[in-house]
């Protein structure tokens, strides 16, 4: 599975989330080594690293800058899910870094191109 040039919005998050509809994941791979870009919401601005294994599943860290000003990060463990229509589901276990300590569920989806 190569995520190179996908573009993903966040379809589902726990409340203690700061992603949402309108937070936009713009990918990038090269062999196994994943980044990404994202913002929106209440994202001003993200930036992700990790790997993607060969089963397709993903190990990161994010982290951002949010609307309060805050820097936050974390990681997280995302597991595909192909679509009849050929997009990729991801479904995302993730857990903040940061004084917080919290852990969500959440879903992106790959836009339609």
């Amino acid at each position: 599975m190569n995520y190179n040039g996908r573009t993903f919005v966040s379809v589902q998050n726990t409340e203690n989330g700061e992603v949402s509809s309108k937070t936009f994941f713009h990918y990038k791979q090269e062999s196994n080594i994943l980044t990404a870009s994202y913002s929106g919401g209440e994202i001003v601005q993200g930036t992700l690293i990790g790997l993607v294994h060969e089963d397709g599943t993903l190990e990161f860290r994010y982290s951002h800058v949010n609307h309060k000003n805050q820097l936050r990060g974390g990681k997280c463990l995302s597991t595909p899910e192909l679509l009849p229509d050929g997009r990729i589901r991801l479904h995302e276990k993730w857990q903040w870094q940061d004084a917080e300590g919290t852990k969500g569920l959440s879903i992106i989806e790959e836009v339609k191109a």
